[in-house]
């Protein structure tokens, strides 16, 4: 009893901290004792799980992955709202609600862009988390919604049953940040917040949208159980004594007031830690909204104020052109500094020449500029009266304007990329991706490690990696070799590492760690694949002829040769330790669900990879076999619907015995 008393204590004491640090912005742990007591706690958990809590903080990180949401019904419906988009038509709204009642008290809260989700609490504990969907029936999204520190697990004094709605968002620090990685592994970009926020919470699998930083502000109560309330207001006030981040949410009586409260939400978005698109009017007291009733779409109590679309002049200056890590030349416009939507904007984004040709924009063009969702800057439109005279057509140069090797147009044509192997600009990003855990995975190689040592001239390709001394690191930390040194062995314990990770990490387009495991297992080795012809290439299954291509050609260029051999020289190893020994799943896909008890997912994949089969996360009817663990849930269901043959795990161990 004093292990589970111990955490206990702990859940107690972590909850709390996260309640001071994501909602009230108040933290009084240090980081160093937060990361501490939970490390207890995991391991307190890990040797006996029959104490652990489900509103333990280390839930949090995300559960196991799914194979689809399940729908659900609201009890009580999540309406959309009426649109005004002027001010005039607010104080229409305003004025027709006074006819019945002259002394009416409205609320004015910033209008989150983000997912709305209604919050279901039985008996205190958080039991089930679902997206607004058509207000009426959303999706099951309560794994994901773990993963929110701002929500909490377990409420103290909750009724029996309470329903809450709330704004799910990405924080503009989480959004630059997951925008950051995205460009650094050669991904699309996130066009705004709450694109991001909406693709996260949507993810199968809660362990990524556990990495994104999400957030939330509850800013209404759907149902609870033997309490009511006579106002909003109370029941925000409710809201926020049970520990929710709840939206702020002043009274104004007079509608000037609330005019000016609106405006000075507006003026003062660029200072919020989200993005909003308007401001939410609100009639307070809830008996008279019970009186005003609803139309089919919309609740008669209440208003979204819509932020008209910013849109300024000013003039292109320059043209520049970036280079990212898989070569895509990507050009700017340097704009004459313009104030937008809370913000001083410098530049644009002009995507490709195909957008740049479409609006023919040219240096010293006047153009109408503004933020395409509230974020990323984009031009318009060019106002051609005012072009000055010798003004020529911009296109993108032939020659990479870093390295100076030719640049090509990728198969979709949409884009330009440099061909250079070793292109500077494209060097910090691909040793980013040399380095990253799923390709050679060097602890502690991170960004700004390696920008300084290719500041220092140390690194010129990710195989430079393998020359580092300890003299040139040490001088990196304040506790110089030490820190030295365990980088060191880091970087050794990655040459043993199996080629297919070493394939991935070349950064070649198109090849993905699961194609890295592909060509590992078919070719045996690196020198195999280096000396494949395009025909043998094109024949490896799930390889198609533009991968083939793009595999081609990147060890045709002389710049990749040097580089293979120095990681040859350095003693990386070149070899596959997958090679299909027996081909006895050859065709075969496979699908792992439940809590596995007698080896790890990534254990039974590797198996089952080994012998040529292929390990899915979806169940189909080319779906070969279901390997089931303890609660298994939809995807068994699923198999049994398709009469997909399921395996227990001791049939499974069988098979590759």
């Amino acid at each position: 009893m004093e292990v589970q008393k111990r955490m206990d204590e702990l859940v107690a004491l972590l909850n709390e901290a996260n309640y001071r640090y994501y909602v009230l912005d108040d933290p009084k742990m240090q980081d160093f004792e937060y990361d501490h007591m939970l490390r207890e706690l995991e391991d307190l958990e890990k040797a006996n799980p029959q104490f652990a809590r489900e509103d333990s903080p280390t839930k949090r990180v995300g559960g196991a992955a799914l194979s689809k949401f399940e729908k659900v019904e609201h009890p009580v419906a999540l309406m959309s709202l009426q649109d005004v988009f002027s001010l005039e038509e607010l104080d229409d709204f305003i004025e027709k609600i006074r006819e019945n009642y002259p002394q009416a008290a409205f609320s004015v809260e910033p209008k989150i862009d983000g997912l709305s989700v209604a919050l279901e609490y039985v008996d205190g504990k958080f039991v089930r988390g679902a997206t607004r969907g058509d207000g009426n029936v959303g999706e099951d999204v309560t794994e994901n919604l773990k993963t929110i520190h701002s929500i909490p697990m377990r409420l103290i004094g909750a009724p029996s049953r309470l329903i809450v709605r709330g704004e799910v968002f990405m924080p503009k620090k989480s959004f630059e940040a997951l925008n950051l990685q995205q460009e650094l592994e050669g991904k699309p970009l996130f066009a705004n917040p709450r694109n991001a926020a909406a693709g996260s919470l949507r993810q199968l699998d809660p362990k990524i949208a556990a990495k994104r930083g999400l957030d939330i502000l509850i800013f209404n109560i759907q149902l609870a159980d033997g309490i009511s309330f006579k106002t909003h207001s109370q029941a925000l006030e409710y809201l926020r004594s049970l520990q929710f981040k709840v939206v702020p949410s002043p009274l104004f009586t007079q509608t000037e007031d609330i005019n000016r409260e609106i405006i000075s939400i507006n003026e003062n978005r660029d200072k919020l830690t989200c993005d909003i698109d308007g401001a939410v009017v609100k009639l307070n007291d809830l008996a008279d909204r019970e009186k005003l009733g609803a139309t089919a779409k919309f609740p008669r109590w209440a208003a979204a104020y819509k932020y008209p679309p910013e849109i300024k002049s000013t003039v292109v200056e320059d043209i520049i052109v970036q280079v990212g890590r898989t070569g895509v030349l990507t050009p700017k416009a340097v704009v004459r500094p313009v104030r937008l939507a809370g913000t001083t904007v410098t530049n644009a984004t002009l995507h490709n020449q195909d957008f740049i040709s479409q609006r023919d924009i040219r240096i010293g063009d006047t153009v109408q500029i503004r933020k395409a969702g509230e974020i990323i800057p984009e031009i318009l439109e060019v106002d051609f009266s005012k072009r000055p005279e010798g003004a020529v057509p911009y296109y993108l140069p032939n020659a990479c304007p870093v390295c100076g090797a030719p640049t090509q147009r990728d198969e979709e044509g949409a884009f330009l990329r440099c061909t250079g192997a070793a292109c500077p600009a494209q060097l910090s990003r691909n040793i980013a991706h040399f380095v990253s855990r799923d390709a050679m995975d060097i602890e502690g190689l991170g960004a700004s490690i390696v920008d300084a040592l290719i500041e220092k001239g140390y690194l010129h390709t990710p195989a430079d990696i393998y020359g580092l001394t300890l003299e040139q690191l040490k001088s990196l930390w304040q506790n110089g070799e030490i820190a030295a040194g365990k980088l060191l062995r880091a970087i050794e314990e990655s040459k043993g590492r199996d080629v297919s990770r070493l394939i991935y990490a070349l950064g070649i387009r198109q090849v993905g760690a699961k194609t890295g495991k592909i060509l590992a297992a078919t070719f045996g080795s690196m020198d195999a694949l280096i000396n494949a012809t395009l025909d043998e290439l094109t024949e490896v299954p799930d390889i198609g002829s533009v991968t083939a291509q793009s595999i081609r050609e990147w060890f045709d260029q002389p710049r990749a040769i040097q580089m293979i051999e120095k990681l040859r020289c350095a003693g990386v190893n070149f070899e596959s330790t997958r090679v299909v020994s027996d081909a006895r799943f050859a065709g075969m896909t496979f699908v792992l669900t439940g809590a596995l008890t007698m080896f790890t997912r990534e254990e039974a994949t590797e198996k089952i990879e080994l012998f040529g089969g292929k390990a899915s996360g979806s169940v189909s009817k080319k779906t070969t076999y279901v390997v089931v663990g303890e609660n298994a849930g939809s995807k068994e269901r699923k198999a049994r619907e398709l009469g997909v043959p399921i395996l227990t795990e001791e049939e499974f161990l069988n098979m590759i015995s």
